[in-house]
C-alpha cells in the first residue's frame, strides 16, 4: 500500500476556509494533524492529517466517545489500517482541485432565479424554484491562499437542470484572486460533476467515527 502524499500546507489552507465557510472555529495545529473544536451537536472535535502519523494513531487509541471525527488525505485502507476496531469508516470523499477557470454564468431554467449573498470572505448563493422553495444551493470562501467550494447541493426534485454548475459558476465570480487554488471536498455522487467541470482529484479524503452506541 502506496501512502498518499498531498502538500500538509495546502490541508491547513482549506481546512482555515472551510471553518470559516461554517463559521466553526479555526484549525489549530494537534500531532501531525489539524484539529477543529467544532462543538456542534454531529460533531465534537474533527482532526484532518495531511497523511498517516504517530499523532494520528495516538489520538485513535484516546478517544472513545462518539462525534469525534478523524480525516485523513488518503484512502479507506490507510486509515482502517491505523484504527481500533471500534472506529467505522464513513462513505469514501475526495480532494479535489480545478485545473481550469470556472465556467462562465448561464442562464437558469425558466421560473428559477439565483440569489447571491456575500458577508466577508464567505459567499453564498442558492437558486430558488419557480414555486419558491429552495431548488439548489452552495457556499464558498476565500483566503489569501485559497478559494474553496462547500456544501454545493441540488434538491432531487431538481436535479439534471444544471443548478448545481450555475451554484459553482455564481459563487466563482466572487472569487478576488485568480492566483489562488480552487478547492472542494466530493462525495463519490458529486466527483462526477466535478470532474465534469474541471476538477482533478489530488487525494481520496477518509473519515471515521465512533458510531453512537
Amino acid at each position: 500500500m502506496t501512502p498518499s502524499r498531498i502538500d500538509p500546507q495546502l490541508v491547513l489552507a482549506w481546512q482555515t476556509a472551510h471553518s470559516m465557510a461554517r463559521g466553526a472555529p479555526l484549525p489549530v495545529h494537534d500531532r501531525g494533524g489539524y484539529r477543529v473544536d467544532t462543538g456542534s451537536e454531529k460533531e465534537v472535535k474533527r482532526w484532518v492529517f495531511p497523511q498517516l502519523c504517530a499523532g494520528l494513531r495516538e489520538i485513535a487509541q484516546e478517544i472513545a466517545a462518539p462525534r469525534h471525527f478523524l480525516k485523513l488525505c488518503g484512502t479507506d485502507e490507510e486509515l482502517r489500517s491505523v484504527l481500533p476496531d471500534r472506529w467505522t469508516i464513513q462513505p469514501a470523499n475526495y480532494f479535489m482541485v480545478a485545473t481550469a477557470a470556472m465556467p462562465g454564468t448561464k442562464p437558469l431554467p425558466d421560473g428559477y432565479r439565483m440569489d447571491v449573498a456575500q458577508a466577508g470572505p464567505v459567499v453564498r448563493a442558492c437558486v430558488v424554484a419557480p414555486d419558491g422553495g429552495l431548488a439548489a444551493s452552495g457556499c464558498a470562501a476565500e483566503t489569501a491562499a485559497v478559494f474553496i467550494y462547500d456544501r454545493i447541493e441540488t434538491s432531487p426534485d431538481h436535479r439534471r437542470k444544471g443548478l448545481g454548475a450555475a451554484v459553482m459558476a455564481a459563487l466563482g465570480a466572487a472569487r478576488n484572486s485568480a492566483a489562488t487554488p480552487q478547492l472542494l471536498v466530493a462525495t463519490e455522487d458529486g466527483r462526477g460533476l466535478y470532474a465534469n467541470l474541471g476538477w482533478m482529484v489530488l487525494a481520496p479524503f477518509a473519515a471515521a467515527v465512533i458510531p453512537q452506541a
